[in-house]
């Protein structure tokens, strides 16, 4: 029979699980709904750009600062208080009919996104195996498949976008309730992983001088984020524009490189009983690498494997990575390094692909393959560069 410390742990992680579920619901909320809130909010169709990188400028924000604000006052509480803003954020998104309050709104939904993302990644880095964190990840993918499904059920009954939204803000609040009765679960040590009380926290500059292999280790995520969110949001277009499909196909199989996410991270949880976090890294790229050249090929059979390899080979960088970082930098740096990589992620997801969609004004769709390479082969050598930096404890 298992311990009751065991048992306990068990349940903290199933919990943790469903908080991750809940980050990933209004992450593809705004594109499910975008076509049916343009109109009614008498604003351009590009305007969802401008939500879209306020959410995230909150994101990047929280992030940096988490790290001092986790400190302070513990992972559990952090978490809490993130879930419960998001959730209060997503009720005033469906109680809203201006752009402006939806603006306004979209501050508080990133700063805590941000927070949930950067204190749950780095609890399970310190307390769970990397199959763990896989898992997690592949959880977001669970949320973020599930927003879509919500709003789609009510804008097929004729329903308003702002129902979608008010289901979603009500999981939320739910959560809240299941997080605030599970406090008494978390590690009571969550609120002093880092440093002492009396010690001060390095600025994140000075980490950034000091610890050895983390200026590449940003470079590694923004790189990673670059690739992930450009092949998500341009790859249909480059099945159009390039390959001749029409929209509606080149939509569902844009849906295997997310499937091939999602599976793929449950199955990296498996395979981390046989390789290493460092291993599971490379073998992500190479299975990249392996995708991408199928969809230079001029063959329409190798579309199909090519989407799906993408998309495997990207399931288990981003979750080994991030289990990594205690490893790599010290459990007493990890909170604040763990910050700064989703930092750096999200400004990766937030500005590349809007960066390749200028681009590609010039260059075609047929670049992206092409420029996901050059990121591939940055990544790749970035990555190698990091390793050997931990390893040798020297700093540029």
């Amino acid at each position: 029979m298992p311990s009751p410390s065991v048992v306990k742990k068990g349940i903290l992680l199933v919990l943790i699980y469903l908080a991750f579920i809940s980050l990933g619901l209004p992450d593809s909320l705004l594109g499910a709904a975008w076509p049916a809130m343009f109109e009614g909010l008498a604003v351009p169709m590009d305007y969802a750009g401008i939500l879209s990188l306020i959410v995230a400028a909150g994101t990047v924000i929280s992030s940096l600062f988490s790290g001092r604000v986790i400190k302070k006052f513990g992972v559990a509480a952090v978490t809490t208080a993130s879930v419960l803003m998001t959730a209060l954020a997503l009720m005033g998104f469906s109680l809203s009919g201006e752009f402006l309050y939806l603006c306004l709104l979209a501050i508080p939904l990133g700063l805590g996104a941000g927070s949930v993302d950067a204190a749950l990644n780095n609890y399970v880095a310190l307390h769970y195996e990397a199959r763990h964190m896989n898992w997690l990840h592949s959880f977001w993918g669970v949320g973020a498949a599930i927003g879509p499904m919500i709003m789609a059920a009510y804008l097929a009954k004729g329903d308003s976008w702002t129902s979608g939204y008010h289901t979603v803000a009500w999981i939320q609040l739910s959560l809240v309730g299941i997080l605030l009765i599970s406090l008494p679960l978390w590690s009571k040590g969550n609120k002093a992983e880092n440093l002492p009380h009396h010690e001060a926290a390095p600025s994140l500059f000075d980490l950034l001088l000091t610890l050895p292999g983390l200026k590449q280790a940003l470079i590694v995520f923004f790189c990673y984020c670059t690739i992930e969110a450009t092949f998500g949001l341009w790859g249909a277009s480059f099945l159009v524009f390039e390959k001749g499909f029409e929209a509606d196909q080149a939509a569902r199989l844009t849906s295997l490189y997310f499937l091939g996410i999602t599976i793929g991270r449950f199955l990296s949880g498996f395979l981390t009983a046989h390789f290493s976090n460092r291993q599971l890294v490379f073998l992500g790229q190479g299975v990249i690498g392996l995708g991408l050249l199928l969809l230079f090929l001029p063959f329409t059979a190798t579309i199909i494997p090519g989407f799906l390899l993408v998309g495997l080979g990207c399931a288990p960088i981003f979750p080994s990575l991030l289990h990594e970082t205690p490893v790599n930098f010290g459990k007493k740096h990890s909170q604040s390094v763990m910050g700064m990589q989703m930092a750096s992620a999200y400004v990766g997801i937030t500005l590349m692909p809007f960066l390749f969609g200028k681009l590609a004004k010039f260059t075609g769709q047929g670049f992206l393959l092409i420029f996901l390479g050059i990121f591939l082969i940055l990544i790749f050598g970035k990555t190698r560069q990091m390793n050997q930096k931990v390893a040798s404890g020297k700093s540029i």
